[in-house]
């Protein structure tokens, strides 16, 4: 009796909606809820999990990922990773999701609401009317109409931020590298430089990540750029804003004041911005609604089970997102991809400089990122350890091989065909492949030689001279073995240059082998092996 294939496991160690377990469950996962894990204990126990489901209290550190055998996705509920050791799941071969759409509308709310507590002094007025003072004078505001509003980053939360403060009546502009002019006419506002938007902006709100690109980003210097009595908001990351400098600022007058919901460390308990009366603080509220835990919680356990189940990549920080409607029209270009990789790597003995990856035809249509990451993870893995689809573009960048890939939607002699091309140190193989009646993977070409077949568990590749006699005394030797031959696929050049594709019904022992690389006419034999 057959055994069933083991359900995926996973580990929810933070607070999560309880109907992400539903959701796991009926996606085919099994789920252990532990809200609260400790580092200690997550360490003794990750080693029995397919997937891990976090928000921001769990850290999955190089540690932990060493420790995750057979872990293969952590998803995050919440937009930020900082808590993930991203470059180290990717060496591991772990795939790390976020959910960048179930808060946003949440966190650009706050923001907004960050605004106009700060320029109508919300927070110090209530404390002063709750202790009976009534001093309506003290508290003299600014009207957000007409005034400009710098938006820096303006993708999924900045966006709608930007078309909240338009709705305002506010002259909104925006600083963001990946803002085409198109988006910024659709959502109203200017796209602009950052030294304008400095220059520019009465108030001034942060929703980029943090990074080695925006860290201290509002700093002393540019906040010398900006204009006298600015207000800043930053419900992103801290860090992207310097506390120290902005304290500065603040105290001179030179920024009116800043409200932050993010700290430069956190829980933030001690602050040197706190007790400021300029400054209004929230304790990393950005997403802390019913909706929007809500909704994070059902997108990871969404993506995280399409995953582990089906193969669908959603949301990926570290490799190409695969769509559930993507999944099963790739699914037998990566099995084409797989066997175009493992056939050059067996084949491969020297150190790969170069790889070429041709997509020509009606796979062009198609999210061709995760072919290519499959073909070379396999290649790779026939020279190294640890390659899988995850990290296969960061391994072969490591050891310095050229990757490239080129496109033809016009097909020449298939509908469809992906040519995989490779220099090592010493020459350059290629090896073309199709796909038959939409579905079954097919070699066809090999080194500039025509030939059609079928990759499978036990096969010989032989170069030979093309002469009488090869194909009887090769037949023979395997006869006489009592080796038997499921297929036979024989392809030339005119210069009688010749190789051929051999299917055995069993592995070629070492002895037989040597017998065969012995035959008259054969140039070179190589065992090959299949799943």
């Amino acid at each position: 009796m057959a055994q069933s294939t083991p359900r995926p496991r996973v580990l929810i160690s933070d607070k999560l909606d309880p109907q992400a377990v539903n959701i796991f469950e009926q996606g085919g996962c099994e789920v252990d809820y532990k809200p609260g894990t400790s580092a200690e204990e997550l360490l003794q126990i990750i080693d029995q999990y397919d997937g891990l489901a976090i928000r921001s209290a769990t850290t999955v550190t190089a540690e932990v990922l060493e420790k995750a055998t057979r872990l293969k996705v952590i998803g995050r509920a919440g937009i930020g990773v900082d808590n993930v050791d991203i470059p180290k799941a990717t060496e591991k071969g772990v795939v790390v999701m976020n959910t960048p759409f179930g808060n946003s509308i949440t966190t650009a709310e706050h923001a907004i609401a960050m605004m106009f507590a700060l320029a109508r002094q919300i927070p110090e007025a209530n404390k002063s009317t709750h202790e009976g003072k009534w001093e309506k004078k003290r508290f003299m505001g600014v009207e957000l109409y007409n005034k400009t509003l710098g938006v820096i980053g303006c993708g999924n939360i900045g966006g709608i931020a930007a078309t909240r403060g338009v709705g305002l009546k506010m002259n909104v502009i925006a600083f963001d590298p990946f803002l085409t002019e198109e988006r910024a006419l659709d959502l109203g506002v200017k796209k602009v430089e950052l030294d304008e938007l400095f220059a520019k902006s009465d108030f001034i709100t942060i929703h980029v990540p943090k990074n080695d690109k925006t860290a201290n980003l509002i700093n002393k210097a540019n906040i010398a750029k900006m204009k006298d009595g600015v207000r800043i908001i930053n419900c992103a990351r801290g860090g992207i804003v310097n506390e120290a400098d902005l304290k500065e600022a603040l105290e001179s007058g030179k920024v009116a004041g800043a409200a932050l919901d993010v700290f430069e460390v956190e829980p933030a308990k001690d602050n040197i911005l706190f007790g400021m009366e300029n400054v209004v603080c929230t304790p990393h509220l950005g997403a802390a609604t019913s909706e929007a835990q809500y909704n994070v919680a059902i997108q990871v356990s969404e993506q995280m089970s399409d995953y582990l189940v089906n193969g669908a990549i959603t949301n990926a920080l570290n490799m190409p997102s695969i769509s559930a409607e993507d999944a099963p029209r790739l699914k037998p270009y990566v099995k084409l991809a797989e066997q175009l990789g493992e056939f050059a790597g067996q084949i491969t003995d020297s150190s790969i400089k170069k790889i070429e990856i041709e997509y020509e035809g009606t796979v062009t249509d198609l999210n061709t990122d995760p072919i290519t990451s499959v073909v070379i993870a396999h290649l790779l893995s026939s020279q190294m350890d640890s390659v899988n689809m995850v990290n296969a573009m960061q391994v072969a960048e490591s050891r310095g091989i050229h990757i490239k890939q080129s496109y033809d939607d016009k097909p020449r002699e298939w509908r469809s065909m992906i040519n995989l091309i490779v220099t090592t140190d010493n020459r350059v193989r290629n090896i073309t492949g199709t796909l038959f009646t939409g579905r079954e993977p097919r070699i066809v070409n090999i080194e500039g030689v025509p030939i059609e077949a079928a990759l499978t568990k036990h096969m010989l590749f032989i170069r030979n001279n093309d002469q009488p006699g090869m194909i009887g005394a090769l037949g023979t030797t395997l006869a006489d073995a009592g080796h038997n031959i499921a297929d036979f696929r024989l392809g030339r050049k005119e210069d009688s240059t010749a190789i051929c594709l051999v299917s055995l019904d069993e592995a070629v022992p070492d002895a037989l082998f040597a017998d065969i690389e012995s035959l008259p006419h054969i140039k070179s034999v190589k065992r090959l092996s299949f799943n």
